[in-house]
């Protein structure tokens, strides 16, 4: 779907390369995912969050065509994930959270069996799979088994598989859970550049909030239901608060709320004669998210 926004001196056109209306799944009793709506647009980073059990995989599954929804739409580059279930896998390269490639197998292997999932043969095959370790950075480890390789190999190895069919969606599950500090942004750095050098969008889970923080967009879903979609700035502004902390000259420390970080100067100016040090807190992505899950739950609770 295209969108024209108009204004005075700005005509922009976005493409929402997914729309998901109404979307439901229920696993007998069971009501995983509760008639859900979001869209993402062409070529954004997009980050899906949402504690255990919340519907992620449930959706993610529903888009990449392994599952299949019990009612509503999902529309991926203007295919139906339940009536062209193959023109959508055509499109998309997939990072699981756990790794599908044959660990006894080199990781060339593994693209040679991947990329023929494709139709890819002969020469196609080969420029695919050079293209992709190029992309990576896996020439010092294409020839080693996959069961071999550390961590952060391994998660290159995964992105290369997910690219061997050039995809225009990159979903990644949690792709750095497990990594250290260096490896995560080493693979984020991996991601980032393929993002701009190949315009992908890039559909994002993950349990690290300051990997959201990046993002365009993202939605945070809870039991099943769309609790907030927006910028990180403005899920920021809506679901979170600043912090100013003020010591006093005699030692004493006072944490204020405060909406904005401006709404610090009227209580700073009030102070002044008997302030110490002054730290302005600001909200992050951790704090949203608390707020959208644990505050969920204090108001049924109440």
């Amino acid at each position: 779907m295209k969108i024209v926004i108009q204004s005075p001196k700005v005509k922009e056109v976005v493409f929402m390369l997914i729309e998901v209306s109404d979307l439901v799944k229920k696993f007998g009793d069971v009501h995983a995912v509760k008639g859900i709506n979001f869209t993402v647009k062409e070529g954004s980073l997009f980050s899906f969050l949402g504690t255990n059990g919340a519907g992620k995989s449930t959706t993610i599954n529903i888009l990449t065509t392994l599952l299949d929804q019990t009612s509503g739409t999902a529309i991926v580059d203007g295919y139906d994930v339940s009536k062209n279930p193959a023109e959508v896998r055509n499109l998309i390269g997939i990072v699981f959270q756990d790794s599908i490639m044959d660990k006894v197998l080199t990781v060339e292997e593994n693209l040679l069996v991947r990329g023929s999932f494709y139709g890819l043969s002969g020469t196609e095959l080969t420029k695919a799979i050079a293209r992709v370790i190029e992309a990576t950075k896996s020439w010092e480890f294409a020839k080693r088994r996959y069961g071999t390789l550390s961590g952060g190999q391994r998660r290159r190895a995964d992105i290369a598989r997910a690219l061997i069919n050039t995809p225009k969606i990159l979903f990644l599950d949690e792709p750095t859970t497990g990594l250290d500090p260096k490896t995560r942004q080493d693979v984020w750095e991996l991601i980032r550049q393929l993002q701009k050098e190949k315009g992908m969008t890039v559909f994002l889970t993950t349990h690290y909030m300051e990997e959201a923080a990046d993002s365009d967009d993202i939605v945070v879903i809870h039991k099943g239901e769309i609790r907030a979609q927006g910028t990180p700035e403005e899920l920021k502004e809506n679901y979170c608060t600043d912090s100013l902390r003020i010591t006093a000259t005699n030692g004493e420390r006072k944490v204020y709320k405060i909406a904005k970080t401006i709404d610090a100067l009227p209580i700073i100016d009030e102070q002044r004669e008997r302030i110490a040090h002054v730290e302005i807190i600001s909200g992050t992505m951790d704090d949203v998210f608390l707020n959208l899950t644990e505050g969920f739950e204090n108001e049924n609770a109440n």
